[in-house]
């Protein structure tokens, strides 16, 4: 019995069978892909951070304490692979002479540096000149001596005279910041920015250089034990590590834990990727599931028809049931497989490897639950159901060709425009100020996410169905003339039957017009979510570079804004200079740009959302118009409460006298973002107005304008041309290094996974379930042809009602994304950095979406009138 009854499902119940398969299939695969590669994400983020650190731990001797027994003691804890000494000296002063000028810095610091050193700790060290080893100089101090490789330079350390050593070679400090930090301290009383003027030399010579200074000794070491693939568990460990050392070294240390540092930023990207997989990954999943039971439920009728015909020959319920479950088992099992298979060929597609680069166990696990999550939704699609009918419906009931339908519970109660409100509710709550979707304290391991703030966008897109389930249900009752009028010209004299079907089924088609919409309305969001994301991944490379090419000139250079001249090369379209001081407001030191108000946007981008109290043309041309006009951050607008027009006193270094000067000038609007300048605080003036007042034009940077293109091979002839005398980046580079971790996985890949399957989503939810319901439609037709309903008629029936089912689907669809893109992406606004101005909208694939969709509505409307048009209406009355 058992055997006879799943090969007549497989020979007579094909379609929907393939149907319930395809809609269990996706929604495995979806879970499968995206959980694979969530996993694979958060082992991503935590190689990056181990990756991005040189010194993992920075270890400070404390005064009393013997250096060499702590050395000792840091080789012998566990997970250390190297540790080496290093010993810190501030200096007074470093003095030069070439060529008959000499030049005198200002304080800096010497470094002694073991052998083996640059082996140890590669990324820490990077050779621009010379030789890599014995006295080395950094970049900026080379270029403030105006010294070279074979050059003396006199180090002049506290209660010492000045002594002399031979440059050996010129090097950039990568992670400056890092290694001249103040162990232990907060971070916010960190230093502002690394020294500009370093030495670093060979541990014998240091000694004999400060044995009567005072020095510091650090022991440097790297770490070789294997970490937990999650950021979080990973920052975890290495935190503990860190204290386990302090505590047996009874207080003789102070561990700078740089590489828990890095972690502690990447656990919040960890949680960010796992929200993108709740908000963007589950919503997928569910529309499936939903799919799966529209598919289930288009063919009910005839399922209840089944079971009264096998009740009435005698069959039992439970052996009813038994029949209903080889159903749903049928479905789960090739469904889950089908859904599996699908994921390893999307994972060896978009990745190069079935697993998505996780361990083999975490994929497995991943494939598991995906599996399980594919059988409960065929239980609940398919065996529910017939369970449902076998207590509730009797044999008479299943006699009926026509049920009447029972009212709807959520119409009566208006559950949708609850859900509506409290969604809006909860939007504004989590929307509001010092609102933080993830809250990750700084060194603290608890780490916690708000997922209350899900229920907004949730709410909405429930609330929305809903809600346009009842308008789809209230046009299709009440608006039978209009859908009269609108049947006619493709149905001709049974436009008044067809709008009396269209509104019989009211229900079902309702249904089908719900879920092309939400299936449209993930699409959008995803898509739109999708393409601002990389939009303002763009910016904030933009942002931080300045331009496509930036060449920024060291501290003190006096280069003119006629330098410009020397960097118009191939390729190169506009170059703008910028001038970059420091000034003092109050006892605040802040970042102070001046620009050409004219000309600065050619070479950079400006955008409205960077200004407040005007748009970027409106404040550039303010700015041109009153030469001592001023452009203020936020921050120093609150702390100092101006209002427009007042008048702002800034403390400048006059380049003549080296002294501070007062500079008078009047706040004319909000700065709070500008292409190199820092997030928090810092002013933007008139270049000229500057220069007139501190007697300098003096460039900081120079802003390359390539067109967009090219912007590697440019750096590179520039920085052959210029040597080290100045730093090139380019906005290619910058963006590998501005970039979050949660910008290192591969969001392309991501972004095809979810777009390929919203567009099969898509498609699905409008053909797939309008074929099944045209075709347990047949006796309908039958009738109609028997009554003189010719092809074209019947075509006409049908295509109105796949016309109307696009157009609803489709508008409805548009509105909900819409609104849930413009939701989501407020509420994550902590994803973006700086937040969007306005939604990146990608046209041609929601142009591609509604062609799909359309696309698969018709092919069913068309092949649907085909098939009950192919057999004779008296054959088919017959069998059914």
């Amino acid at each position: 019995m058992i055997t006879a009854w799943a090969g007549g499902l497989a020979r007579h119940r094909t379609g929907r069978l393939l149907a319930a398969l395809a809609g269990i299939a996706l929604a495995v695969a979806l879970i499968a892909s995206l959980g694979s590669f969530l996993t694979a994400s958060k082992a991503t983020m935590t190689q990056r951070a181990v990756r991005s650190v040189a010194v993992d731990w920075q270890i400070e001797v404390q005064p009393g304490a013997d250096p060499a027994a702590t050395l000792s003691l840091v080789r012998k804890a566990p997970g250390i692979k190297t540790a080496l000494p290093v010993g810190f000296a501030h200096s007074g002063a470093f003095v030069a002479t070439v060529r008959g000028s000499t030049q005198t810095t200002g304080p800096g610091m010497v470094l002694g540096l073991p052998d083996g050193y640059q082996q140890a700790f590669p990324g820490e060290i990077r050779p621009l000149t010379g030789r890599t080893t014995g006295a080395l100089l950094a970049q900026q101090t080379a270029s403030n001596l105006h010294v070279a490789p074979g050059d003396t330079v006199g180090v002049r350390l506290p209660g010492t005279a000045v002594r002399q050593v031979r440059v050996d070679g010129v090097v950039d400090l990568p992670q400056a910041d890092s290694l001249f930090q103040r162990v232990g301290a907060p971070s916010q009383t960190q230093p502002s920015a690394p020294p500009d003027n370093v030495v670093l030399l060979p541990s014998a010579v240091f000694d004999s250089l400060t044995a009567p200074a005072p020095a510091t000794t650090q022991i440097h070491a790297a770490r070789d034990a294997k970490l937990p693939s999650d950021p979080a568990a990973a920052f975890n460990s290495v935190t503990r590590a860190a204290h386990n050392l302090e505590a047996r070294a009874s207080g003789g240390v102070i561990v700078g834990d740089n590489l828990g540092a890095a972690l502690d930023s990447a656990r919040q990207d960890a949680l960010y990727a796992q929200i993108l997989f709740l908000f963007l990954g589950v919503p997928g999943a569910i529309l499936a599931a939903a799919l799966t039971s529209a598919v289930a439920a288009a063919g009910g009728e005839r399922r209840r028809q089944e079971q009264g015909l096998l009740r009435l020959r005698g069959m039992r319920p439970r052996r009813i049931a038994s029949l209903s479950g080889l159903e749903a088992a049928l479905v789960a099992v090739t469904g889950g497989a089908a859904g599996l298979g699908i994921a390893a060929l999307t994972g060896r597609v978009a990745f190069g490897s079935a697993s998505f680069g996780t361990t083999a166990g975490a994929w497995i696990l991943w494939y598991a639950l995906a599996f399980v999550l594919g059988a409960a939704v065929a239980s609940g699609a398919v065996l529910l159901p017939a369970l449902r009918d076998l207590r509730t419906v009797t044999v008479a009931d299943t006699r009926r060709q026509e049920r009447r339908p029972g009212s709807v519970w959520w119409m009566r109660y208006g559950l949708d425009l609850v859900l509506l409100i409290g969604s809006w509710l909860i939007f504004r709550a989590s929307s509001g100020n010092q609102y933080a979707l993830v809250l990750a304290p700084e060194g603290v391991p608890s780490i916690s996410v708000s997922y209350w703030a899900f229920l907004g966008p949730a709410l909405l897109w429930i609330g929305a169905a809903l809600l346009l389930w009842r308008l789809t249900l209230l046009a299709l009752t009440y608006g039978r003339p209009v859908l009269t009028w609108l049947s006619r010209p493709l149905a001709a004299n049974l436009a008044g039957t067809t709008a009396a079907v269209l509104s019989r089924r009211r229900r079902p088609l309702a249904r089908s017009v719900v879920l092309l919409a939400l299936a449209v309305s993930f699409a959008i969001s995803t898509a739109t979510f999708n393409s601002t994301y990389k939009q303002q991944a763009e910016v904030d490379a933009r942002l931080t570079n300045g331009a496509d090419v930036s060449v920024t000139e060291p501290p003190g250079a006096r280069i003119p804004p006629s330098g410009a001249d020397a960097l118009k090369i191939s390729g190169v379209r506009r170059v703008e200079p910028l001038q970059h001081r420091f000034a003092y407001v109050g006892s605040d030191l802040q970042d102070l740009y001046g620009v050409r108000p004219d000309s600065i946007a050619s070479a950079t981008s400006l955008q409205d959302a960077y200004f407040s109290g005007g748009g970027a043309r409106t404040l550039m041309n303010r700015l041109a118009q009153r030469p001592d006009g001023l452009l203020v951050s936020a921050e120093t607008v609150n702390d100092f409460q101006l209002s427009p027009g007042d008048t702002v006193n800034l403390r400048i270094q006059d380049a003549r006298t080296k002294a501070l000067r007062t500079v008078p000038f009047h706040y004319v609007g909000v700065a709070k973002e500008f292409p190199t300048a820092p997030k928090d605080s810092f002013f933007v003036a008139n270049a000229s107005y500057v220069a007139k007042a501190t007697g300098s034009d003096a460039v900081g940077a120079f802003l390359l304008d390539t067109g967009g293109t090219h912007q590697k091979q440019v750096a590179a002839r520039l920085r052959h041309r210029l040597g080290t005398g100045a730093t090139v980046t380019d906005l290619t580079q910058t963006r590998g290094t501005v970039g979050t971790s949660l910008t290192s996985v591969d969001l392309a890949g991501l972004t095809r996974i979810e777009l390929a399957f919203a567009v099969l989503l898509a498609a699905g939810a409008g053909g797939l379930v309008l074929a099944l319901g045209l075709a347990e439609r047949r006796r309908t037709f039958a009738i109609a042809t028997v009554l003189g309903a010719g092809p074209r008629q019947l075509r006409g029936m049908v295509l109105t009602e796949a016309i109307l089912l696009t157009v609803g689907g489709l508008a409805g669809g548009a509105l909900i994304g819409w609104a849930l893109s413009e939701m989501l992406v407020k509420v994550l606004t902590g994803v973006f950095d700086p937040p969007p101005a306005s939604l990146a909208v990608p046209g041609g694939y929601l142009t591609l979406t509604a062609c799909a969709a359309t696309a698969a509505v018709l092919t069913a409307a068309l092949n649907g009138v085909r098939r009950a048009a192919g057999r004779p209406a008296v054959e088919e009355l017959r069998d059914l």
